[in-house]
Order: structure tokens, then sequence, then C-alpha cells
């Protein structure tokens, strides 16, 4: 069974934990922001659970605590960051800046950056752009972690992209997808449950297909090669592009943990008036949303809306926290010299 802890409280202590370890405050509360913001979308695979393990990257040195990023090219639209192994939402976050700093003087920007850690939901930094006006997007290219299509094993990664649009008069439409069939960290989330996982999620060591969680060791593409294909895409997008390959080394056995991302901000308001596009994006919203629904489906959903129905419910009674994340927490908390917040249940 589930504790329950208010958003509120769970970001000042996953704040409180990273300060601890040396993080910087300002970037710890953008660290800890990113990871609540998932939590309290439901997408609990990239929120507070994964600080065990970021901590002891950062004893590592894996994850700088005081990186040193700096901005390697600018050139009309174009800017390359390295981000020297930051938080990744640190990183991230400076590059979808820089990205919209390009796009207030250009009208587009995209941003290549390189030595990132793990970004955590990449929704907030395409959400980032959208509360500037403009459509944002976001990928990032990490080690090989899932299936190549008829592969036996990992080859590729679970690549996410996400694509933030603004509207009118109702929020933005954000899509956040991996190119896995689930992400990585359901399969975690599900161990720390004690809960079997859906066939087609994983395979074992053998190439076969499995629901135990522990038993998973690559993850399944997301519609079989159309995942895989895309996947290898960021891999060129996000890492080649920046001199920093990631997939080729490790499949030749080198070692190390390289990732990057990519940050894209568009001006919509160089193709015509930015009104008219914000009331064609509820139009649009609109004529979805009311079509008939399929036997069995309450409602259509459009990208984003069941991650802000999600929050809107955490937000009253608070984001839930499994056995096995709770007590990841707890030791963390213990060991920062941080108090746990109240539970609610």
């Amino acid at each position: 069974m589930s504790a329950r802890v208010a958003p509120g409280a769970l970001e000042a202590l996953a704040a409180g934990i990273f300060r601890h370890a040396g993080v910087a405050a300002a970037d710890a509360a953008i660290w800890a922001r990113v990871l609540v913001w998932a939590n309290a979308r439901g997408v609990d695979s990239h929120g507070v659970l994964r600080i065990p393990r970021y901590l002891e990257l950062l004893a590592k040195g894996e994850i700088k605590a005081r990186p040193a990023m700096r901005v390697l090219t600018e050139a009309g639209g174009i800017a390359l960051l390295d981000a020297d192994r930051a938080p990744g939402p640190v990183g991230m976050g400076r590059a979808m800046e820089l990205a919209i700093g390009r796009a207030r003087a250009v009208h587009v920007g995209w941003c290549v950056a390189r030595n990132i850690t793990h970004a955590g939901a990449v929704g907030f930094y395409a959400q980032q752009a959208a509360e500037a006006g403009m459509i944002g997007m976001a990928m990032t290219a990490s080690l090989p972690l899932m299936a190549y299509h008829g592969s036996r094993g990992s080859v590729v990664s679970t690549n996410p992209i996400t694509i933030a649009v603004p509207a009118g008069k109702r929020p933005p439409l954000v899509l956040d997808m991996a190119t896995a069939t689930v992400a990585l960290g359901k399969i975690q989330n599900a161990r720390n449950a004690g809960t079997p996982i859906p066939e087609g999620w994983g395979l074992d060591a053998a190439g076969q297909a499995t629901t135990d969680p522990a038993a998973v060791a690559t993850l399944t593409p997301m519609a079989g090669p159309k995942g895989s294909g895309l996947s290898l895409m960021i891999e060129c997008l996000a890492s080649l592009v920046a001199g920093n390959p990631v997939i080729a080394p490790a499949l030749q056995g080198a070692a190390g943990t390289n990732m990057n991302g990519v940050a894209i901000a568009l001006d919509v308001a160089a193709f015509g008036p930015e009104a008219q596009f914000r009331a064609e994006v509820d139009a649009l919203a609109d004529a979805v949303a009311a079509q008939p629904p399929a036997p069995g489906t309450e409602r259509l959903l459009l990208p984003g809306d069941r991650g802000r129905a999600e929050a809107e419910r955490r937000a009253r009674d608070g984001i839930p926290l499994p056995p096995g994340t709770l007590k990841g927490l707890q030791a963390a908390a213990e060991a920062s010299g941080m108090p746990m917040p109240a539970l609610l249940g």
C-alpha cells in the first residue's frame, strides 16, 4: 500500500537532499521541481524513486554537483552547450533557455546539449517553450537499454521525444513519449511495488518475453521497427551532431555513461498572427475531443490531458509513494539530516 505526500513537501524534501549532496541551491530546486512535476502527473517512473540512484551517481562524480556548463557555439538559430555532466534537469533546462533565446532572435532555436545526465520527464522542457509562447520539442539520447527490432539484447536506448504546442483558452498540448513500449522507470516502479508487468514490456536474458520485472534484461521498442528506428535517429540528432556518440562506442565495449539532448523552440508568430494560431489549436482540440468515443472509453483525451487531471488529483490527495520508493527516500532523508514530510495516508 502506498503512503501519500503533499507535492510541495515532497519537492522541498528532494531539494534538501540534493543540497546536502553538494548541489547549488538553485540547481537543487530545479532538479526537485522536474522530479515532482513527473510524480504529480502520474509519471512516477521519472519521479523521486530515482533519488537514491542519483545520489550514487553524484557520489561517484558521474553527475557533477557543481558543473561548469559552457556554450561552445551560437550561430543563427543554433547553439551547442556542454553541460559538463550537470544534473539532467539543470542541463536540459539551460538548453531550452538557449533555444528560446535563439528563437526570439531568429524565430527558431535548436540547442544540442552534450554531456548531460538523466533528464527526467522531458515534457517539462517542451512545456517550458510553450509557456514562452513557442512550440517546444525535446529529445534525449542515452546508452543501450532497449532491443533493436529483432535483436536479442539491448542495442539502442529508450530515447524520448516530446512536443508541446501553446493554445489559447486551453492548456498547451503536450506529447511526451519514450521510443520503448514503456520507460525503464515503469519496470523499476513495478519492482519496487512487487507487481508483475504486462507481457510485451520487456525481454529476459534469453530474449524471451517476461512478466517478471526482476527478470527484464532489456526493453522492447514501441511499435517494433518504428520505435527502434526513431531511437536510432534521435541518436543522430542528439549525439552525432554534438560530436559525442553514445550507441556505437557502447556496442563496441567502451565504458562510460555519455548522454546528450536536443531542445528546440519555434516562434509560431513568425508564420502569422499568434492569436489565430492559438485559436486554431483550441478548435482542433475541441473538434477531436467532441468525437464519439469507442465502447468502453469514457472520453477522448488530448496530449497532456491525462497528466493535468492527475496533477489536480494529486495536488488534492497527495503523491502516492510505493513501499520501495518510500524506503529509499527515508534513507536519503536520514542521511542528509532532512525530516520526512508528514504522510497523508
